[in-house]
């Protein structure tokens, strides 16, 4: 009697890459202390508003809120009936045009209580979809120059997957978030998960930071392979940067300081630049031309 034929796709079959390829990707963000100038947050409304994401779900508030630091909204419906909205975390759906799989958009404030739980149910909606990968947004303050570009970073927490998308292995040691809290619990689990973390200029911190989220949705087309319609942003962040430089022009002991955060930072971009080669800058701008020409390679997908 012949043995049984074992028909399960293992990774880096042919069969197992084509069932990654269909698998949902999450995209999360949380107000708060993760979310300098609203910029994460912002990232996520825009994507929900630009590929017309559909809800699927939504976290009980009671267990991770507390009202008196995160208060309830009443808002008007139809200019009559008055509403209260609460606070909490909800799901969202949405395909892409020239995308081959899902998205879950994941957005709502940090808890303020039992993360624990929150992150263990934010991992059972990740295993229920079958999601294959998490990527969590961020923003935070730092010595940055507005009228510079916006740093972007990206951590991962193996070097299998840092390498794929050119990020760094997360090496800091310190307070975290429900960012990295969440990250950890993906990865504990078995599921890829990443940060890409913008930095916004510590003296401009209050919301709107466009030019932060703009960065944000870049970085995000680089990691998922696909264009991301970027409407008004780019405008926005223009009158944001020139807004801001008539307040420092205004204030001599700002503008000097703006000007030191510009010299540090074309300083160190000399020194980056110095490292990078030609062939790694050709081969980041053909990556750039191809989301931008869909379909001459097969189409869009996941790197």
């Amino acid at each position: 009697m012949s043995e049984p034929v074992d028909d399960t796709p293992r990774p880096g079959d042919p069969e197992q890459d084509r069932a990654d390829a269909q698998r949902p990707i999450m995209i999360l963000a949380f107000e708060g202390w993760n979310d300098a100038g609203d910029a994460a947050s912002q990232a996520i409304e825009h994507l929900q508003l630009t590929w017309d994401a559909t809800p699927l779900a939504e976290l009980e508030p009671d267990d991770y809120y507390d009202f008196q630091v995160s208060r309830p909204t009443v808002k008007m419906v139809d200019g009559i009936t008055r509403r209260v909205e609460w606070p909490t975390t909800r799901l969202s759906v949405c395909r892409p045009e020239g995308f081959d799989r899902d998205l879950v958009l994941v957005q709502g404030p940090e808890p303020n209580m039992r993360w624990r739980k929150f992150c263990a149910e934010i991992v059972e909606h990740v295993q229920e979809l079958d999601v294959s990968m998490v990527i969590a947004l961020g923003a935070l303050l730092a010595d940055t120059a507005h009228t510079r570009p916006v740093p972007v970073t990206g951590t991962a927490y193996d070097k299998d997957t840092a390498s794929k998308y050119r990020l760094e292995v997360s090496n800091y040691q310190g307070p975290t978030g429900i960012v990295g809290i969440l990250q950890d619990y993906c990865v504990q689990v078995g599921i890829p998960a990443v940060s890409i973390w913008a930095a916004v200029p510590h003296y401009v911190s209050h919301p709107p930071s466009p030019k932060a989220t703009l960065a944000l949705l870049h970085k995000l087309e680089d990691v998922l392979d696909v264009e991301i319609p970027l409407g008004a942003l780019p405008e926005q962040a223009e009158e944001w940067q020139q807004t801001v430089s008539e307040m420092a022009d205004e204030d001599e002991e700002i503008s000097e300081y703006v000007r030191s955060l510009e010299e540090r930072g074309d300083a160190e971009t000399d020194f980056t630049m110095e490292e990078v080669s030609g062939d790694k800058i050709a081969a980041e701008f053909e990556r750039y031309l191809r989301r931008r020409r869909p379909g001459q390679d097969g189409g869009f997908g996941l790197r």
